[in-house]
């Protein structure tokens, strides 16, 4: 058997070149500078892969659908799913949409998730596929393509706004990251580290998982609203509304928080003892 990955010279195109080799595939990759093209992949691969750029994603595939046949299986390895998903069902092929939930700096799939959506395929396609990656510990959520982007809007466009944002507090406040060195805690050390491994990357990457996700501005308005009364009720010095809104945040994540407490609380005894 034979997996083509297209883009399968960037990071995360490598980074599952030795995983579908594992599996037992003679793996092919295509690129910028490689000879083999994305139409040479989608001839002659049993299974073909899509790892580009968002924004590329679509114009990619539309490239190869008309390529491929009902014998082949088609995935991509994208951060949304609605739209890459409708342009590989254009085919003929058999279709299963991917995620990674991790970058390619990870060393294996070992305990990494992996969201899963068939679109269109047998259950030995399928079974196959997941056996894979279970056969290197990773987990994997299957779930449908808007489901998906429903829960990025929050996963990744919630949690990088928010990072976004208090990344461009400080810069609009004048304070030099070095200047706040001398008076850290431990978790300002770790928002700082989130903020610095986010704009440590592509810009490019950021601005699609933020600006390409249909369900991403419904998110960012539940955001404003609630830093709005956040703000409202810190300006207004009421210590029983401060609780209130407290209290019902906590109640909403529920025993979560204590599980929280214990994985910051390990994060921290690593940072103190590195």
């Amino acid at each position: 058997m034979k997996a083509g990955i297209i883009g399968g010279t960037g990071r995360m195109g490598r980074l599952f070149v030795p995983v579908f080799e594992q599996g037992g595939y003679d793996v092919v990759v295509s690129g910028r500078s490689t000879e083999l093209t994305n139409r040479d992949i989608a001839e002659q691969c049993d299974l073909v892969i899509v790892s580009v750029p968002i924004h590329d994603t679509v114009r990619v595939i539309d490239e190869i659908t008309p390529l491929l046949s009902k014998d082949q299986l088609l995935c991509d390895l994208t951060s949304l799913k609605v739209r890459p998903v409708e342009a590989m069902l254009r085919s003929k092929a058999e279709v299963i949409g991917l995620h990674p939930m991790f970058g390619p700096t990870v060393h294996s799939l070992r305990h990494q998730t992996i969201i899963v959506c068939p679109a269109r395929c047998n259950d030995t396609a399928l079974h196959d596929l997941l056996a894979i990656f279970r056969q290197q510990e990773a987990e994997c959520t299957i779930t449908t393509p808007e489901a998906h982007d429903r829960m990025m809007a929050v996963v990744q466009g919630l949690t990088h706004f928010v990072t976004l944002c208090m990344a461009d507090s400080l810069r609009r406040l004048g304070i030099g990251i070095g200047k706040t060195e001398a008076f850290t805690s431990p978790v300002y050390q770790i928002e700082l580290s989130l903020m610095g491994r986010l704009l440590s990357q592509d810009a490019a990457l950021y601005a699609d998982i933020l600006q390409q996700n249909p369900f991403v501005p419904e998110v960012l308005s539940a955001c404003r609203s609630s830093a709005g009364d956040l703000c409202a009720i810190v300006e207004s010095q009421d210590p029983d509304a401060f609780y209130q809104f407290f209290e019902q945040n906590s109640r909403h994540l529920g025993d979560y928080c204590k599980k929280g407490q214990d994985m910051t609380d390990a994060l921290i005894e690593c940072m103190v003892n590195r």
